[in-house]
């Protein structure tokens, strides 16, 4: 039963409460006026709920994304008004590159990161922020560069620590991790309220505590990059908002997808592309940050029960409310080290080793995810990010390079064929060896994988070799090209070459391209090649057969 709408309204003003520290901070992370991350989570947030269709999705900054741009920016070493305008571009960017791959149909680019890269690169990304938090809540300035100089820093400057910040610090940690174990309570709002009222009561800085300062939604003093010159850079600008996209798509999309099976929604890559698209123009317009679905927001809307997008409607007007009426009075007032606090706690969600530890356990791409951690760590966010989109991309060509290949035996007298290394209990047929590519066969693979099998069937005393390809439902012409060559050396070798599992696609490729011996001899299952091995095993070769079977090729 749908919930009456003033019920997600409540939510709403909860989530709000959430939401307007986390931007505030991270608009420290991306060193821009916290103005901009508000004025992205109105414009953001409300043009996602006129496009998007997740119900639990709130679109706000996210600390990923802050954090690369705040790379980005720096490798571009614009200060100032410059530094403004650049970031403005940037996001409208990465608002067109979303509506392009929309247009262009392309929402399962998303899957080609894969998963252990994106949680040992949010892993390695939630350690960097937490830890960059840390200047703030002992009330000293963050040293720059890695987090390794961020900490030594740190550590070499204990003397000069903040003990009333660190104090207050590590109060609102506690007090915001103890909430956690309700969600029932919304923890984020009554911090922030609490903040707002121990700003009003005390005058904060007069004993060296640091605030927020003014959150107002004025327009920034930009300069705009579209100079005859400064054109030039718009190539460049492209390549560096693409990693900003990208990450948003993939955290945004993980968001999304996790949230709608858990409930049973559906929902469009191709349309969620769309509405971060509007989200990040709309961003763009107001000149806010990026914007995505971040999983503890979206966590946080679920868990606060939202049922409809008017949770995330009411979250953007009632921070619309915020920054116009309680900005200058009271947001001003918020002590700098319950801001820093209240970021940690939203990242401790991304701190639990379990996924990485599954991997491990299941020993499948642990390896990469740890990669991921250590590049984001030891290169930087921006670098970092760049290293595990690379390692996607070479594990994906990696893995279809070398697909692992099997050897079948028959189980008993029947029809089952399995591999004979997983199943002892299983014998060969007399006469045949019968080996299956576990992978597609494309241009990639063909060659290495064909090759490996056609040592293993010289060094084999069967006569017959089956070839099973009932995991190529397609062959390319390198493919083709290949198979001919394989049953062309086999039979020079005096050894007869079936292929088993031949999908229709496979057999007219063959014929079409002059192999046609080779198909009308195929089968569609290795059952049937194993039947028909041993028929040829039984019977003398007839003279020239090796020869009219190796004329077969004409590629």
């Amino acid at each position: 039963m749908t919930k009456p709408v003033w019920r997600d309204g409540l939510t709403g003003l909860a989530m709000a409460g959430l939401i307007l520290p986390e931007s505030v901070a991270y608009a420290e992370i991306a060193g821009l006026a916290p103005g901009r991350a508000l004025a992205a989570a109105i414009a953001g947030g409300l043009a996602y709920v006129a496009v998007g269709r997740s119900r639990f999705a709130v679109v706000s900054p996210t600390s990923s994304a802050a954090a690369i741009l705040a790379a980005t920016l720096a490798s571009l070493s614009a200060t100032g008004p410059a530094r403004e305008g650049l970031a403005t571009v940037l996001v409208g960017m990465t608002g067109l590159i979303f509506l392009l791959l929309s247009l262009l149909r392309l929402g399962s680019l998303a899957s080609f990161v894969s998963r252990p890269v994106l949680r040992g690169f949010a892993f390695g990304l939630a350690i960097t922020i937490i830890v960059r938090q840390l200047p703030a809540v002992v009330g000293i300035s963050a040293p720059s560069g890695t987090i390794f100089a961020v900490l030594m820093g740190l550590a070499a400057r204990i003397s000069e620590w903040h003990v009333l910040s660190g104090l207050l610090g590590a109060a609102t940690l506690a007090v915001l991790l103890a909430l956690r174990r309700v969600p029932q309570i919304p923890g984020a709002l009554i911090v922030l309220v609490a903040a707002v009222v121990l700003g009003a009561a005390v005058d904060l800085p007069h004993f060296g505590i640091a605030v927020a300062g003014p959150v107002g939604l004025g327009w920034p003093q930009s300069d705009w990059p579209f100079s005859a010159t400064a054109l030039a850079r718009l190539a460049r600008l492209v390549q560096l908002a693409a990693p900003i996209a990208l990450i948003l798509f993939a955290e945004s999309w993980g968001t999304m997808r996790t949230l709608a099976l858990r409930h049973g929604d559906g929902l469009s890559p191709n349309r969620e592309l769309a509405s971060l698209g509007a989200a990040n123009l709309a961003s763009a317009l107001v000149q806010g940050m990026p914007v995505g679905a971040g999983f503890s927001a979206g966590s946080a809307n679920e868990a606060a029960g939202a049922s409809s997008r008017w949770a995330a409607a009411a979250a953007s007007l009632a921070l619309l409310a915020m920054a116009l009426f309680a900005s200058g009075c009271w947001i001003a007032r918020i002590p700098q080290p319950m801001l820093a606090a209240i970021v940690i706690v939203a990242l401790t969600h991304a701190l639990s080793p379990g996924p990485l530890l599954h991997l491990f356990r299941i020993r499948r791409d642990h390896w990469i995810a740890l990669v991921a951690v250590l590049g984001v760590l030891m290169l930087g966010v921006l670098n970092g990010m760049l290293l595990a989109v690379l390692l996607s991309i070479m594990h994906l060509l990696y893995e279809l390079a070398n697909p692992p290949i099997s050897e079948l035996g028959q189980l008993g007298e029947g029809h089952e064929f399995v591999d004979l290394a997983r199943h002892p209990e299983a014998h060969r047929v007399p006469g045949a060896v019968i080996f299956r590519p576990n992978g597609q066969l494309v241009f990639a693979n063909a060659e290495t994988v064909l090759g490996v099998i056609a040592r293993r069937a010289r060094a084999s005393a069967a006569r017959v070799v089956v070839l099973s390809l009932e995991e190529s439902n397609d062959l390319d012409s390198t493919a083709i090209e290949v198979v001919s060559e394989f049953a062309q050396s086999l039979e020079k070798a005096g050894k007869h070459v079936i292929l088993a599992r031949a999908h229709d696609r496979v057999r007219d490729v063959l014929a079409a391209a002059g192999c046609r011996v080779l198909a009308e001899g195929s089968t569609f299952s290795v059952a049937q090649a194993a039947q028909r091995a041993a028929e040829v095993s039984a019977t003398p070769p007839l003279q020239g057969e090796v020869a009219a079977r190796s004329a077969d090729g004409g590629v």
